[in-house]
């Protein structure tokens, strides 16, 4: 078969642009997904680690007022000794927890349920990326959503997604909701989803 020039270099040209298209759309969806993905995984990071110094605190304190109690200031010719303050932790836990140990254990539970909420999530958006590659597919994130009772529509931007599930995050977690975050997480694992060894990793990570 014969092809006229001019017709050849338009089929060539054609081509050309539906290779173009193919090879430039990929990398504006990893960009998008890749966004989501570090967007909200470092969003729970900084919770997590606010919630790593709260629950320190309070038990740092638990155990100093333990102590206190153990070891009650001596008395000198029958009049109690009120010393001053002996060390940075004794100013910081009377000044936090001026009812003493029933305040720093109320706040030693508060914080470990918080903390422990904090963690979970984090595993949970962790194990939405299933393929371990810091990207959620356009896959791997409608099921993120829809685990969350969050609707996906493909033509969103990802400054909203990344909104919604930063929402959805500070709602279960502040209403300590682990009964819906664990829901979720169920959703996940009944479409296949696993919690892989590099989850694991960076789950120690920070937890440590």
């Amino acid at each position: 078969m014969i092809v006229h020039r001019p017709t050849a270099l338009l089929l060539a040209a054609s081509a050309f642009f539906t290779v173009l298209v193919c090879a430039l759309l990929p990398g504006d969806s990893w960009g998008r997904d890749n966004t989501i993905f570090q967007q909200f995984t470092q969003h729970i990071s900084r919770q997590i680690h606010k919630d790593k110094q709260a629950f320190a605190q309070a038990n740092a304190c638990v155990s100093w007022f333990y102590k206190a109690e153990k070891s009650p200031p001596p008395t000198v010719q029958g009049i109690a000794w009120n010393p001053t303050p002996s060390s940075q932790i004794e100013v910081d836990c009377r000044r936090h927890y001026p009812s003493g140990m029933d305040d720093a254990r109320k706040d030693l539970a508060k914080t470990q349920a918080l903390l422990s909420v904090s963690l979970t999530f984090y595993e949970f958006a962790l194990v939405a990326d299933r393929n371990d590659d810091a990207i959620y597919s356009p896959v791997e994130l409608q099921d993120l959503l829809r685990s969350l009772t969050l609707s996906y529509h493909d033509e969103e931007p990802a400054p909203k997604q990344v909104t919604a599930l930063m929402e959805r995050f500070d709602s279960l977690y502040h209403s300590r909701n682990m009964d819906a975050l664990m829901q979720g997480m169920s959703d996940l694992y009944e479409r296949g989803y696993r919690v892989t060894p590099s989850d694991r990793v960076e789950l120690d990570r920070v937890m440590g």
